[in-house]
């Protein structure tokens, strides 16, 4: 365990953050496989399910639990899929 005041401090505050990024890519996990099954399973909401996720990986690279060229590389793929399952 930290020995510093300033090391304690820096402790609790790397334990609030991790417990924030975790909520924050469990939710964008969440988001993924949703558009993932609506693809398998051919919904008819399949667009509103991409947008919805697409918003969920920005608000994620913005936060910094991922890196922007993460996101873009996802949101890319997820849309590749879905388009692919349209045509």
């Amino acid at each position: 365990m930290a020995n510093h005041k300033s090391a304690k401090k820096r402790a609790i505050q790397n334990e609030k953050k991790r417990i924030r990024n975790m909520a924050v890519k469990t939710r964008m996990k969440n988001a993924v496989k949703a558009v993932r099954s609506a693809e398998a399973e051919k919904a008819e909401n399949m667009g509103d399910v991409l947008n919805k996720a697409k918003s969920v990986i920005d608000v994620a690279a913005k936060k910094g639990v991922i890196h922007n060229n993460t996101a873009a590389r996802k949101i890319s793929r997820l849309t590749k899929l879905i388009n692919g399952a349209q045509a």
